[in-house]
This record gives structure tokens, sequence and C-alpha cells, in this order.
């Protein structure tokens, strides 16, 4: 039996962040790789109620379903966005959304820009699909608009352009107004395509972000899902595509999997539009993160003073951070740490070509207050000559 395959699967490699999971996943290490949401702010009671009120009333829940969606849900996101429902298409999760656009759009060695570092998930399917992903630097107001202009001048011809406006993962970045308006009117000129993945959006705490693309250009797909306001195992996400996009997207996905999980979108659908919850439920989650960001920000300015440059997100779950020694490596560094008891995730984790050796990721997401400020402490211990040992800030 012929055991090759796909030259598709030579293009990617596994996730470092999810075999780092693995690994920090033991008693006493302060985790602050992880990507994942608060799961103490999961709407658990709301959800029993929803299964229980479909599982009783409604037996469609449990049916086959169509490509598209369901009708209802597709109809609520696409007055949230402010386009028709025919434009919108429910997905498992918004790495299928992704997937599918780099599927439908990319040929073999099609350009796709996108910020370096970078989203893993979104590294990994834009070269699966086959694209050359053309990296651009990032600072605090985002993907380097200005540089991307230098390039399209000078010949470059991106089939897509993959941004994240609202606290980029892993930077936590906010893309600025400027260069969103920039971003849209290059599209429009040389006829790229934006690609807008804006998980983040509803973790906004502090400051404005820009406006969505659709209302800048008709030349975008928005990438939208459920996993950080409501939590990440019913896998529903969304895309929102230019109508002469959509029915291909659909097409695509069809023979992918025919459609997303029925009872899935019922339970989605269930907790977005009932009464008196979702507004609420979003202020919680903001005022969560907020403070969960001011604890780790102050302790890390605490243990670290000016050895470590810290992003000030005003959003979104991560912290980015680059130590300020010559020669420091997190990569090499990590194990140290982990002995140490914390955990991070390297700046090498998100890198499109630059290696990003001085930089880390931390989330502030999952931890205790009390614990974000002692893995403050360690991570600080671990990172210094300092002697081996635990300890908390005084």
């Amino acid at each position: 039996m012929d055991q090759s395959l796909s030259p598709a699967v030579g293009r990617i490699s596994s996730s470092a962040i999810r075999e780092l999971l693995a690994l920090v996943d033991r008693p006493g290490v302060i985790s602050l790789a992880g990507g994942l949401p608060s799961a103490g702010h999961f709407p658990v009671e709301q959800t029993i109620e929803a299964v229980g009120d479909l599982l009783r009333d409604d037996r469609g829940a449990l049916q086959y379903s169509s490509t598209e969606g369901n009708a209802a849900l597709r109809e609520w996101i696409a007055a949230e966005h402010g386009v028709r429902p025919g434009q919108v298409l429910i997905t498992h999760g918004s790495q299928q959304a992704l997937d599918l656009v780099a599927r439908v759009t990319l040929a073999e060695g099609d350009d796709v820009v996108l910020a370096d570092p970078g989203y893993v998930g979104a590294i990994q399917a834009l070269r699966l699909s086959g694209g050359r992903l053309v990296a651009l630097p990032t600072d605090a107001d985002g993907l380097g608009v200005d540089q991307l202009a230098e390039r399209l001048r000078a010949g470059l011809r991106p089939r897509l352009v993959y941004v994240v406006p609202n606290f980029h993962n892993p930077t936590g970045a906010t893309l600025s107004t400027a260069r969103a308006r920039q971003l849209a009117t290059l599209a429009d000129r040389f006829g790229f395509l934006i690609v807008e993945d804006d998980p983040y959006r509803e973790l906004r705490f502090s400051g404005r972000g820009p406006a969505p693309f659709r209302t800048l250009t008709d030349a975008v797909v928005s990438i939208g899902t459920i996993s950080k306001v409501l939590f990440p195992g019913l896998r529903v996400g969304w895309m929102v595509a230019p109508e002469w996009l959509a029915p291909s997207l659909a097409l695509v996905k069809q023979a992918m999997d025919l459609h997303t999980s029925t009872l899935a979108q019922r339970i989605a659908l269930h907790l977005l539009t009932g009464p008196d919850f979702l507004t609420d439920h979003i202020a919680v989650l903001r005022d969560h993160y907020q403070s969960q960001s001011a604890v780790l920000m102050a302790a890390l300015e605490k243990s670290f003073g000016a050895e470590l440059e810290i992003n000030r997100p005003d959003g979104g779950m991560f912290l980015w951070g680059r130590l300020r020694r010559p020669g420091m490596d997190t990569a090499a560094l990590l194990p140290g740490a982990i002995d140490r008891g914390v955990a991070y995730v390297p700046g090498g984790a998100f890198s499109v070509t630059a290696p990003h050796t001085d930089s880390l990721r931390l989330s502030f997401a999952t931890v205790a207050p009390d614990d974000l400020v002692e893995g403050a402490g360690r991570l600080a211990e671990a990172l210094s000559d300092r002697p081996v040992g635990l300890r908390r800030p005084a």
C-alpha cells in the first residue's frame, strides 16, 4: 500500500503552544501560557436551561441542518454586522472560517500578508492552503500598513491580507484607526481581500478600536466566534463574506462537513438572544479581564523593573513582553522557568520569519490574582541570574 502523504501535510508543523500546554499541566506550575478564556465565567446555568428547553421542545435541534447554518442565528449575526443574512455562513469555530477563506481564494504560491509575530492558527491554515506568507512587523498600533504600502508600490500583489484588529494574538495590539483606513484604501486600489479576524472585540475594557472593515471597504471577509464571549466547547463561529464569495464558501463547506452542529447552533442562538443576558454577561467579562490584566501588569513591573518591556493592551487576554537585556532567549530559558513553577509561551512560537527570541506571551485570563503575582515573581527569577527559589515580591 502506498504510504505517501499529500504535500500539504509537509507545509505545517504542530503548534508549539499545544505541546507546551501538555508539558506544564502538572501540580505547582503557574501557567501564564494558555490562551483559554476564563472557565469560571462560562454561562453554565443558562446553558443547562437552553439544552433542556431545546431537548423538550425542539427536536429539530437534533436533526440535520443546512450548510449555511441556522436561519435565525444567521439573521442575528447579519443584524449585528449590518449585512444581509445571505452573506453569513456559520462555521465550526472561527478556525474553519479561516480555512474556508484560504481554500476558496488561494492558489498555490499566492502571497498572503500577515503580522509577525502572528496568530499560530492563521499561520497553519494559510500555509496548509499553499499560501506564501509575507511577514510584516507589528507594533502598538498593529500591523505595519506603511510597510505594506511600500511593498505594494514595489510590486507585491497579495491575494489576502490577514489582520486581527483588536487585541492581536499574541501582542495584544489594537490596529489604529488611521492604519485601518489606509489598509482599506490599499485593498480597493490593489485588489486584495482583507481577512478581518476579530474574536476579542467584545473584550475591550479601555480605549477605542477601529471601525469594522465592512464600513470602510467591500473587499473584506469578517470572521467571528462565540468562543471568547460564551465558551469555546460549542465550536460555533461565522464569517461575513461579500455576496460574490459567499456561495463558493458554502459549496466548499458542504464538501467538508455538510453543516455545523445543529444542536450547538441552537444553544448559541438561545444564549445570544436570551433576554437580559448578553449585555450583562459581556460587562462582567470585561471587568474580569481588566482586573486580571492590571494585576499582572503591576506584578511584572514590580518584579522586573526596567528589565522587561511590556505592552499595555486595552482588552483581550494577553500581554506581550520583550526582555531588554541583550542575548536573552526565552525558548532556552523556558525549562528553567518550568522548574521554578511558572510557564509562558516563547516568542518564537509565533514566528513567521523573525525569531522573536527575546520575547514571550503571557495570558492573564485564567490564573487567580494571587497566582498572577506569584507567577510574576517566579518569572523574574527564571529570566534573570538570581538564585533558584520561589518568592513573592515584597
